[in-house]
């Protein structure tokens, strides 16, 4: 901030008197934010947040766009539900932009909590219950297995089958979160011989025979060539519900509440 430190910390302590309340904890190893600190920063980044946003808005009128909306989706969204809908939108509203940025679930909740989106589509295997939401879409669990291996011609087959295989997954993925818990409920672990960043690398070690993955249906029909098997997780809590969300729908800028009805109406 080109600060001297004095300067900083005489800043911060007009903050404190301002409001009322110490924002930081000093001792001789440093500082710590208290509570009221850790609140003051949420806040901040949110005033941030919107103030970047009416910037981007306000520099769209320079190059003829009239509005920009904020859509964040996790991966099995984007695979299949997002791309023709988003397409029709754009279709319609040549005045209006999007920023979309693929986020896991888990991100997109805290994005969405914290002001950085005005819409977000997740799974249900995240807690969202800050958040008001609309159900868009189911996505089937299927298991990806070489061809070569014993499980290549099922129609489908149950988690407790094959727990004990080695896994090809993705990584950071809240999607292996699930599973893990899910493996946990039977007393097993899920081994991963390798985690991928990308959903076609993952296709190519499951061909490969380097393991089996799990994955949306959607995703994995991205993936289909001669080598691989897709096949349904024969499990209730393979189907997966996609729900798109926002903090208030009620409060949405109009831009975002026409995307907002596209894609509660498809």
């Amino acid at each position: 901030m080109h600060l001297a430190l004095a300067s900083a910390s005489e800043r911060i302590g007009g903050m404190e008197t301002a409001l009322g309340a110490a924002l930081l904890t000093r001792t001789r190893r440093g500082v710590q934010a208290t509570r009221a600190g850790e609140a003051f920063v949420r806040h901040a980044r949110m005033i941030l947040g919107q103030v970047e946003q009416m910037r981007g808005d306000l520099r769209t009128y320079a190059t003829g766009l009239k509005g920009r909306i904020r859509l964040m989706s996790n991966t099995a969204a984007l695979a299949s539900f997002l791309p023709p809908r988003l397409a029709r939108f754009l279709a319609t509203h040549a005045d209006l932009s999007i920023d979309l940025d693929e986020r896991t679930s888990i991100d997109i909740v805290k994005a969405m909590t914290e002001g950085r989106a005005d819409l977000g589509l997740i799974a249900d295997n995240t807690n969202f219950a800050n958040l008001q939401t609309h159900l868009v879409a189911q996505d089937q669990l299927v298991v990806l297995a070489s061809r070569a291996h014993r499980i290549g011609a099922r129609d489908e087959v149950g988690f407790a089958e094959i727990v004990g295989e080695p896994f090809v997954g993705l990584a950071d993925a809240v999607l292996e979160m699930h599973l893990a818990e899910r493996a946990s409920r039977i007393g097993k672990q899920i081994s991963y011989r390798i985690q991928m960043r990308g959903i076609e690398n993952v296709g190519i070690m499951v061909e490969a025979c380097a393991g089996i993955g799990i994955l949306s249906e959607a995703s994995a029909r991205r993936l289909e060539r001669p080598g691989l098997a897709i096949m349904p997780l024969a499990e209730p809590w393979a189907m997966r519900r996609l729900y798109l969300c926002a903090r208030d729908f009620a409060a949405l800028t109009p831009h975002a509440t026409l995307l907002a009805k596209q894609l509660t109406d498809d």
